[in-house]
């Protein structure tokens, strides 16, 4: 799911392939955790030396919130000065997982500005990112912050041996444990909580879990409550609506969806193509203008015969968008998604590594072409989702909550060109919550706030109003 660090370097990438078209080590431990049975606190506190009126400290926390796997983590934290800020906290999650929060404060607080004076804006790096990641070299090459590229084998196999066993607790309850504990050394009973891409999925859990310690919650470009669909159909068959959007408002007088069956079928791309088409709805319309026309007549072009500019394209955007562990860690991205994907065609993520192949090979069985159009079926199980984790060693999946009933007040933001958290998936959310406001945001793709009007506006008087 895409983070703040991928929509920072998408135009760049975009743009260099486009022109095509005109000529780790694990976390450190220290032993048993000292803070057990301790009241939490934030320790080492100094003034953030890279946004202003805020204090960055640390909050050391439980490797095993169970108890049962001595060790402690020290998560950094960044709390804003306006400590009786009348509407209390807001905790701001950000994406991934993989993306830190408080070492990205400055790229962060800018979504949030109007919401400054009426809360104390609170961010943390989850564990496993920042100056904490999980730092795999050749995962890191081969895939940075993409979620659509495909890892070698060796790649992952080597960065689930760099990290360990503590591959275990790198779930999002493992998170959400966290954050209770920064919750209470905050001191304040309950607090709002205001997600991105993977940060809503956090959101949604902790919600679920302390319901009662909740007061409100933002959900920009939000995830399944039941968790990331490993095969990720859903964002391949809303391509075709986006593009065919995008060909209506050009006035172009071709059918891009069908041109894209046809280059993904004969050329046999077909992740590669979805790449594109992920970052391609990562840009801000505000920003770069125009988003999708240039690839529909990349596809276009390529789909009547004149390969060459698409096909450079699909090389220079297959290539890692160099993102460091710190800024966003592919080794806590894949430990998480590999953990937690919903409906993994081996079942369980403690399954052995034996059959999986043959698991992999059942469920492309089971896809229907309608449901994947215009991508072909074996995009779905070739994508990084599925081609990545089936070399994942066997590994402790995250705990569930008991039901996916939200029942706090949720506002939730979707923009319909999304093809990372596509909208149908807000739509379903909206569905499982008591109190939910829906916000479709047209012409934007993923991360709403701090990029668009109509969602800015929102988002103020759902927590201002």
């Amino acid at each position: 799911m895409a983070s703040r660090t991928l929509l920072r370097r998408t135009g760049a990438l975009l743009a260099i392939g486009l022109l095509g078209v005109l000529g780790a080590a694990p976390p450190a431990l220290a032993g048993p955790d000292p803070s057990a049975g301790r009241f939490p606190t934030l320790t080492d506190a100094t003034p953030c030396s890279d946004v202003a009126d805020f204090t960055c400290a640390y909050l050391t926390v439980p490797l095993d919130h169970r108890g049962t796997v001595p060790g402690r983590l020290r998560l950094r934290v960044a709390v804003a000065g306006n400590t009786n800020a009348p509407r209390g906290v807001l905790l701001v999650l950000t994406g991934g997982p993989g993306e830190p929060g408080a070492s990205l404060a400055g790229e962060v607080l800018p979504s949030v500005a109007a919401l400054r004076s009426d809360y104390r804006v609170v961010l943390v790096d989850q564990r496993g990112t920042g100056a904490g990641a999980l730092d795999c070299p050749r995962l890191q090459a081969e895939v940075g912050s993409s979620d659509a590229l495909p890892p070698s084998a060796g790649a992952v196999t080597e960065c689930a041996a760099t990290i360990g066993d503590t591959r275990n607790f790198a779930t999002t309850a493992d998170t959400v444990a966290d954050l209770d504990d920064l919750r209470r050394a905050l001191g304040v009973p309950h607090w709002t909580l205001d997600g991105v891409s993977y940060g809503t999925f956090v959101a949604e859990r902790y919600a679920l879990a302390y319901p009662a310690r909740v007061r409100r919650v933002v959900l920009d470009s939000p995830v399944p409550v039941t968790g990331m669909p490993a095969l990720d159909e859903a964002s391949m068959q809303r391509t075709a609506w986006v593009l065919r959007q995008a060909c209506a408002e050009q006035h172009c007088d071709f059918d891009p969806a069908a041109d894209l069956a046809t280059v993904v079928r004969r050329d046999d791309n077909g992740v590669a193509v979805l790449n594109m088409m992920q970052l391609a709805s990562l840009l801000d319309p505000r920003l770069t203008g125009q988003a999708f026309p240039p690839v529909l007549w990349l596809l276009h072009e390529s789909a009547i015969g004149d390969t060459i500019p698409l096909d450079g394209t699909l090389q220079g955007l297959a290539v890692s968008d160099a993102a460091k562990p710190t800024e966003f860690s592919a080794g806590l991205h894949a430990a998480t998604l590999c953990a937690e994907l919903a409906d993994l065609p081996w079942g369980d993520p403690a399954a052995p590594l034996a059959g999986r192949d043959r698991d992999v090979q059942r469920a492309l069985s089971t896809v229907h072409p309608d449901r994947i159009w215009p991508f072909e079926p074996k995009t779905a199980v070739e994508q990084q989702f599925v081609a990545g984790c089936r070399h994942w060693p066997p590994t402790r999946g995250g705990a569930r909550p008991g039901h996916d009933r939200l029942t706090v007040p949720v506002l939730i933001l979707a923009g319909d060109r999304d093809l990372s958290t596509p909208v149908g998936w807000a739509r379903s959310l909206a569905a499982q919550a008591d109190r939910a406001q829906l916000v479709v945001v047209p012409g934007m793709g993923h991360a709403i706030q701090g990029r668009d009007a109509t969602g800015d506006a929102a988002v103020q008087r759902f927590l201002l109003g």
